[in-house]
């Protein structure tokens, strides 16, 4: 996704100074994006990384903080991948480099979460964590009523350490299982421009929050389009229902109607789109519209208890029982 792409770019090119803040990255990169493998009885350090960039930001990251030289290979597209990947590992000094960075514990076990000493570091270090598992497995989607920012997860322990790491910078996220893969996700868009500020993507953030704004106006729009369109379908209804009870209540009181009621009644019939305002506006004299309503009301009733008087259907038999008469 471009969307995704465009974070991934800008996070890639942050200028990170202080040495624990990218080591909490670096860590969390090559926890997220590759794993541990032994190749000639040896523990080599693997990363499947994305883009060029992020993998030239992690060999330079190998570097300076610890001194190993790493190998570089493109991955083609393939399948389901419709880009290339770059796998960058180190096998010289694997081992050591899993200790350094917390993949591998004390007791030479490779770790199920993320290093306790990152989880608990500092706002700075536990962005850095966010910003290494958005760079290795993240995706953000356009907003709306589905918009998520998302990292895959490679298990359980690792996603609930994301959590947490969220939780300690005031911003809530959840881990979710969906066929066997771990995904922790924010959804509230808030959190999730929060979130994007914390990680560096403050120039993507800001074409995010645009596109947000211009998607809740126009579905703000739509709603009231709809509103309208639902309230003049009531209203003609209406008119129409009203139109039917009318005619069958001047049919029920034939010559008995009193004059008024009578106006009122024939009123409705000559304009039968019009609204009870507008009827009022149409009266000679004027009349207001609770005037109007209020004499075809009694025309209504009136006719109604001459048809119970006299055994006969009312005003409501000519009007469709899925009709509003409102």
């Amino acid at each position: 996704m471009a969307l995704t792409a465009d974070v991934k770019d800008e996070l890639a090119k942050i200028d990170v100074s202080k040495t624990t803040v990218r080591a909490a990255e670096l860590a969390t990169i090559l926890r997220f994006a590759g794993g541990l493998h032994l190749i000639s009885n040896r523990i080599a350090v693997e990363a499947e990384l994305d883009s060029a960039l992020l993998g030239r930001r992690v060999r330079k990251d190998l570097a300076e903080l610890y001194g190993v030289r790493s190998e570089v290979a493109v991955v083609s597209a393939s399948g389901s991948r419709t880009a290339s990947h770059y796998l960058v590992r180190v096998v010289d000094g694997g081992e050591t480099l899993a200790r350094q960075t917390g993949l591998l514990d004390a007791r030479r076990r490779p770790i199920r979460g993320l290093p306790n000493r990152l989880t608990t570091g500092s706002r700075d270090e536990l962005a850095a964590v966010w910003r290494g598992a958005f760079l290795a497995r993240g995706t953000l989607t356009d907003p709306g009523r589905s918009a998520a920012l998302e990292v895959t997860c490679p298990g359980n322990e690792s996603a609930m350490a994301l959590v947490g790491a969220a939780g300690r910078l005031r911003i809530s996220a959840k881990a979710r299982e969906v066929r066997g893969v771990h995904r922790v996700v924010i959804r509230d868009g808030e959190a999730i421009s929060a979130m994007l500020v914390l990680m560096g993507a403050t120039e993507s953030v800001k074409a995010w929050e645009e596109m947000r704004q211009r998607r809740e106006v126009r579905a703000t729009a739509n709603r009231l389009v709809n509103f309208d369109d639902a309230n003049l379908r009531r209203s003609a209804q209406a008119a129409v229902a009203a139109c039917l009870r009318v005619e069958r209540a001047l049919e029920i009181l034939s010559d008995d109607v009193p004059e008024h009621l009578r106006y009122a009644g024939d009123l409705r019939l000559r304009f039968r789109d019009a609204s009870l305002d507008e009827l009022g506006h149409h009266a000679d004299p004027p009349m207001t519209k609770d005037a109007v309503a209020g004499r075809i009301r009694r025309l209504l009733a009136m006719a109604d208890k001459r048809a119970s008087d006299l055994g006969i259907p009312g005003t409501d038999a000519n009007v469709p029982p899925d009709m509003d008469d409102v």
